[in-house]
């Protein structure tokens, strides 16, 4: 059986997830931003631009932060902060082991 994400990593992940998903939510607005405000494109290429921003992102997030478990809390916090979410502080207080176990998974991402 893998091992999970002890007790106390769980406990601070949950706190920080939803700051992470925030932060994700508020890059990809800024970049709808970028795009659309664009004006050497047309409205049609800045929506299929955005369309397809979307798609993509709305992919990097379900796979980082839907259904989270302790079982995928790991790979999930890896995936986080290889989108640079949480801040080195943030990171700091994990564990070494889950520090280690996310520097080891977030190099395969």
């Amino acid at each position: 059986m893998a091992r999970a994400i002890n007790e106390s990593d769980w406990r601070l992940f949950r706190k920080l997830e939803p700051i992470a998903l925030d932060r994700f939510c508020e890059r990809v607005l800024s970049e709808i931003n970028q795009i659309s405000s664009d004006s050497n494109k047309t409205s049609h290429q800045r929506y299929v631009a955005i369309f397809k921003l979307l798609e993509r992102r709305d992919r990097e997030l379900a796979d980082a932060f839907n259904d989270l478990r302790r079982s995928t809390a790991w790979r999930q916090l890896a995936l986080i902060q290889s989108h640079g979410l949480l801040t080195e502080k943030e990171m700091a207080d994990f564990t070494a082991e889950t520090r280690g176990v996310i520097e080891l998974l977030a190099g395969f991402h």
